[in-house]
């Protein structure tokens, strides 16, 4: 049986469908699936080893949370792109270099985004430019500091996690 998928809400960030999809059994089942273009984070390092994290005011989590700048790619974009907009955008810094430390699924049960992860290094300070809806807060911290923040439980975003922990393992922590 062919795939049937039913539009329930298309938003400027994302769209809602119920799906129906053959499972690997055969049954058939729907799914309530939420489509997204994707996006692309970095995690930003100054030149005396401190990363760039950001506290950025989150409704859907009732407050503040730790995280690195991140976007959503816009249609077409590449992902290299889309962090350096948003690194200038949300931190006020500008990269000279760059270093893909991979990809994750953000929300595997139910939505389809593909978040692209980066290291940005030779950082020069420019202009900060946030969205009228970010309220964000810049904080150099030192690499290990937010590793411990990440088993303390403080930093809960998981692209902010990953990023992290993938760095921090290949500088040996």
């Amino acid at each position: 049986m062919k795939e049937h998928r039913r539009s329930v809400f298309n938003g400027r960030i994302i769209s809602l469908n119920l799906e129906e999809h053959r499972l690997p059994d055969g049954r058939q089942a729907e799914f309530e699936i939420v489509r997204h273009p994707g996006g692309a984070a970095v995690l930003p390092l100054l030149a005396d080893g401190r990363v760039v994290l950001i506290r950025q005011f989150r409704p859907s989590v009732g407050g503040m949370i730790w995280e690195i700048p991140a976007g959503r790619l816009e249609e077409g974009e590449d992902p290299e792109d889309c962090v350096a907009r948003e690194l200038e955008e949300e931190t006020g810094y500008r990269a000279a270099s760059w270093e893909k430390l991979g990809k994750m699924i953000t929300a595997v049960g139910f939505c389809d985004e593909v978040l692209h992860l980066f290291v940005a290094r030779d950082l020069e300070p420019v202009p900060s430019a946030p969205e009228a809806d970010e309220f964000i807060q810049v904080v150099p911290v030192p690499l290990e500091d937010a590793l411990e923040m990440v088993a303390r439980g403080e930093i809960l975003d998981g692209k902010t996690q990953l990023s992290l922990l993938m760095y921090g393992r290949d500088m040996g922590f």
